[in-house]
C-alpha cells in the first residue's frame, strides 16, 4: 500500500512539474535560442537534404554580446536519422549545393576576409579550398554534367580598372560616368601626383586622396548603401572552373557590367543569365534588363529574351531543357513582377501565368510538367502548382504558415516551414504536399517547454471596399475576468505582410504577449500578398487609408471585450514608422507610442534616403514639382508635429540609410522644442536591419526599451 501511494505521489508530482514547465513563457533572451534554417537543397537522388543553419552564440571574446554562426547539416529526406553538421561551429559556411553524382557538396566559407569556395566529399575528409579568387567568390553553382563550378565575385570601380583579367585592355567605361565637366571618360592618369604640379598632376594627387580613402567623390546617383555612402559602381561577374582543387578560374563576363542569375542548361554547354538592356547606359540610368544566353566555355552574349521597358529576371530552365521561366516587372511604378514561362525549343512563344501575388522562390517538376512556386498571400507564403498544359494553378498549403527554401525531386518536396508554433523547421513531403513529415528538431526542442500565444484571424471592408485581414493574439496567460492593455503592431514596407507565416516577428509578438499585452496586426492597403489592386491602394495616400485600416483592426480586437481601450500603444518600424508617426499626430487614443527607423518627412526623405525611389512611385513625382510638393506635405507626418503630445518614444539605428538618420533626428528636435514627451534612442553602428540580423545585444535592447517606455504609461491590474 506504501508503495503503490508513493508511485503515485511521484506520477502526480512529475506531472507537476511538465505542467509547470509547459507554462514557461517567452523571454527577451530566447531570440537567441532560435535557430534559423535556409539554402535546403535535396540531392538528385532524393535521399538527403543540405542546408544552412543560422544560430546565435555567446561570443567568447566580448562579455555579454553574441556573434551569428553559419553551419552546413545534413538529414536524410525519409526522417531515418537524426540531422547531422557537416561543417565546424567554429567557421561560418553556407551556401552548399550538390553536386552531380551527390558525392560531394560545394559552399562557401570566408578565408582572410574573403569568401571562397570550398569542396567537401560526403565520404569523409575535410574541405578543400577550390578557389582563390582576389574578389572572393559566391554563389557557387555545379554544372549538370558535374564537371565544373560557376561562381560569382563582386569588383568594385576602382578594382576593375586594374584587373587585366576582367578589363584586360585597362579600359574606362565606355557609358558616361557623368562626371561634370568632361565630355568624355578620361583613361587613367600615369602621371606622378604632386599637388604642385601642373593640372593632371594634381588631380593625380587628388585621385590619389580618393583611394586612400580621404575623400569621397559623388558621381553615382544611387551613392547610398545601408550603412554607409559608396561613391564607387561595383559589377557582378561569373567565373567557371573545373570541380577539382588547383584548377584555374576562367572569366566569362567582362567590364563594366553587372549579370546576375546566371544558370547552366542541362546539356552543361550554355548558361541563361540577366544583364542590362541597353549597355550604353550608366548603370544607375539603366532601369531595363534583359535575358541572354553564352557559352558555359566563354563566349560573346547572345540576346534571348528583351521587353521594351522591361526589367527582366530569369529563374530555372526546366529538367528537360525546354522551358525557362522568368520575371518581368516595370520599374518605378508600384507593381507585382509576372511570373512567365518562356519556350527555348520554339522562341518567342512564351505563356503568361496567372499570378497576381509575388512570388518568392520557383522551382521544376523533375518531369517539366509542373512549376512549383512559393508567394506570398493572405498572411502565408503557400505552395503552389501550375500545370503547364492547363496553366491552372493548385495551391498545396494553407495561409497560416510560410514556407521558403522550396525543392522538389522525383517523388518529394523539401521546404522549410514558419508557423505560429516553430519559426523554422525542415519538412518533407509527396509532390502534392501530402504525408508531410518534420525532419529537424532544432526549435521545437526547445520550445516544448514554453507557453504561446496563438493569433486568431478577422477581418473588415474598408471604406474603399477592400477586404482587410487582421489578426488578434491574447496574452498569453489569458484570464477572461481581467482586462489587459493591447499593442497596435504596424508592418514596413508599405508592401510588406503579416500574418501567421511571418518568421521576422514571431519572437517579438510572442514576448509582448508573455508580458501580459495583446497584440494586434494587420495588413492595410498597401500590404503584399493580396494582389495588384490592393498593392495600389495607399498610392498618394500613406496615412489616412491605411490608418483607417490599422484602427480598425485595433477597434475589432477591443470590440471582443478583454482590452482596456485606455490602455492602448502602437509600434512599428520603417513606413510603419511612418505610420506611427501619422497616427500619433492624428489622434489621442494612445497611451504610448514607439516608431522605429521611421519616415517623417517626405521631401527629406528623397535626398537622405536609399529608399528614396517610393517618393516617385507612390506620390507621382517630385519634391520640386510644384503639382507634387503639396502632397508630400500633406503626407508627411512632420507636417502636423506640432500636434503630437502623446508620449514618444523614437528609435533609430545610427548608420541607417534606407529610410535617413535625419529623419528621426528633425522630429525627435520638433518635439523638444514644443517641450512633448519624447525619448530618443540610437544605435551605433546599427542600419536599418537591426531587428532581423543586426547587434543581437542592440537587437534586445530595442525590445527591452519599447516594452520599459509603455510600461511607464500602462499600469496593469
Amino acid at each position: 500500500m506504501k508503495k503503490t501511494l508513493f508511485l503515485l505521489l511521484l506520477i502526480f508530482s512529475l506531472h507537476t512539474v511538465q505542467a509547470q514547465q509547459s507554462n514557461q513563457l517567452i523571454t527577451v533572451t530566447d531570440m537567441a535560442r532560435i535557430k534559423q534554417l535556409s539554402n535546403a537543397t535535396l540531392s538528385h537522388t532524393g535521399r538527403q537534404v543540405v542546408f544552412t543553419v543560422t544560430s546565435v552564440e555567446p561570443d567568447e571574446t566580448a562579455k555579454g554580446e553574441y556573434i551569428y554562426r553559419n553551419q552546413i547539416w545534413l538529414v536524410p529526406a525519409d526522417g531515418s536519422a537524426a540531422a547531422r553538421p557537416l561543417t565546424s561551429a567554429t567557421v561560418n559556411s553556407s551556401q552548399p549545393v550538390w553536386s552531380a553524382n551527390d558525392e560531394q557538396i560545394a559552399f562557401v566559407r570566408v578565408i582572410k576576409s574573403k569568401p571562397q569556395i570550398f569542396l567537401l566529399s560526403l565520404n569523409g575528409g575535410e574541405p578543400i579550398q577550390l578557389t582563390n579568387d582576389l574578389h572572393g567568390a559566391g554563389s557557387p553553382q555545379w554544372s549538370p554534367d558535374g564537371s565544373h563550378i560557376l561562381y560569382a565575385v563582386s569588383v568594385s570601380y576602382p578594382e576593375m580598372l586594374k584587373d587585366s583579367v576582367l578589363n584586360p585592355g585597362f579600359n574606362v567605361p565606355f557609358w558616361a560616368l557623368e562626371k561634370p565637366g568632361f565630355k568624355t571618360n578620361s583613361p587613367q592618369l600615369k602621371v606622378k601626383s604632386n599637388p604642385n604640379g601642373n593640372l593632371d598632376a594634381i588631380r593625380s594627387f587628388l585621385k590619389q586622396d580618393e583611394a586612400d580613402g580621404k575623400v569621397k567623390v559623388f558621381n553615382k546617383l544611387n551613392f547610398e548603401g545601408e550603412a554607409t555612402t559608396e561613391p564607387n559602381f561595383s559589377f557582378n561577374h561569373y567565373f567557371i572552373i573545373d570541380a577539382k582543387p588547383g584548377a584555374k578560374a576562367k572569366p566569362l563576363t567582362f567590364g563594366f557590367h553587372s549579370y546576375a542569375g546566371a544558370v547552366f542548361t542541362p546539356d552543361s554547354k550554355q548558361l541563361i543569365l540577366t544583364a542590362d538592356a541597353d549597355s550604353s547606359l550608366n548603370p544607375d540610368r539603366s532601369l531595363t534588363s534583359a535575358i541572354y544566353t553564352i557559352p558555359a566555355t566563354g563566349g560573346a552574349l547572345k540576346p534571348l529574351i528583351a521587353e521594351d521597358g522591361m526589367a527582366l529576371s530569369n529563374r530555372q530552365v526546366s529538367p528537360n531543357g525546354k522551358y525557362l521561366a522568368y520575371f518581368s516587372a516595370k520599374q518605378m511604378q508600384i507593381n507585382v513582377p509576372q511570373l512567365i514561362i518562356y519556350n527555348l525549343q520554339e522562341p518567342g512563344k512564351k505563356m503568361i501565368i496567372p499570378v497576381d501575388r509575388s512570388v518568392t522562390g520557383t522551382v521544376w517538376s523533375a518531369d517539366s510538367k509542373f512549376l512549383y512556386y512559393t508567394a506570398q498571400s493572405n498572411g502565408g507564403v503557400p505552395i503552389y502548382k501550375i500545370d503547364l498544359a492547363t496553366l491552372k494553378s493548385e495551391q498545396l498549403s494553407t495561409y497560416d504558415e510560410g514556407l521558403s527554401s522550396l525543392d522538389a525531386g522525383k517523388k518529394q518536396l523539401i521546404y522549410v516551414k514558419t508557423a505560429v508554433a516553430n519559426p523554422y523547421e525542415l519538412y518533407v513531403s509527396d509532390l502534392n504536399n501530402k504525408n508531410a513529415k518534420c525532419l529537424t528538431t532544432f526549435n521545437s526542442e526547445w520550445l516544448k517547454d514554453k507557453k504561446l500565444s496563438f493569433p486568431e484571424k478577422k477581418y473588415y471592408t474598408n471604406s474603399k471596399g477592400m477586404k482587410v485581414e487582421y489578426w488578434v493574439m491574447k496574452p498569453t496567460n489569458f484570464d477572461p475576468g481581467r482586462k489587459y492593455p493591447v499593442m497596435l503592431q504596424i508592418h514596413g514596407g508599405p508592401t510588406a505582410m503579416w500574418g501567421p507565416g511571418e518568421n521576422s516577428m514571431w519572437h517579438e509578438f510572442q514576448y509582448f504577449c508573455a508580458q501580459g499585452y495583446g497584440v494586434v496586426y494587420s495588413n492595410p492597403r498597401g500590404s503584399g500578398g493580396y494582389g495588384i489592386d490592393f498593392l495600389k491602394g495607399n498610392y498618394q495616400d500613406w496615412g489616412t487609408g491605411p490608418s483607417e485600416d490599422v484602427l480598425a483592426a485595433l477597434d475589432g480586437a477591443l470590440a471582443e471585450g478583454w482590452g482596456d481601450s485606455n490602455k492602448t500603444v502602437a509600434t512599428g518600424g520603417s513606413y510603419a514608422g511612418y505610420l506611427t508617426g501619422w497616427l500619433v499626430s492624428h489622434t489621442k487614443r494612445f497611451a504610448a507610442v514607439s516608431s522605429q527607423r521611421g519616415v517623417y518627412d517626405l521631401t527629406t526623405f528623397f535626398g537622405e534616403a536609399n529608399a528614396w525611389r517610393l517618393t516617385p512611385m507612390y506620390f507621382g513625382g517630385y519634391p520640386w514639382e510644384e503639382n507634387i510638393k503639396p502632397i508630400l506635405v500633406r503626407e508627411s507626418p512632420f507636417t502636423y508635429v506640432n500636434q503630437i503630445t502623446t508620449p514618444y518614444l523614437m528609435l533609430h539605428g545610427e548608420t541607417d540609410l534606407r529610410t535617413g538618420i535625419v529623419q528621426g533626428e528633425m522630429m525627435y528636435k520638433a518635439l523638444k522644442v514644443l517641450n512633448r514627451p519624447v525619448e530618443y534612442v540610437q544605435h551605433p553602428g546599427a542600419t536599418h536591419e537591426l531587428v532581423r540580423s543586426g547587434n543581437v545585444r542592440q537587437r534586445i535592447d530595442q525590445m527591452l526599451r519599447i516594452y520599459e517606455f509603455f510600461e511607464r504609461y500602462i499600469t496593469h491590474e
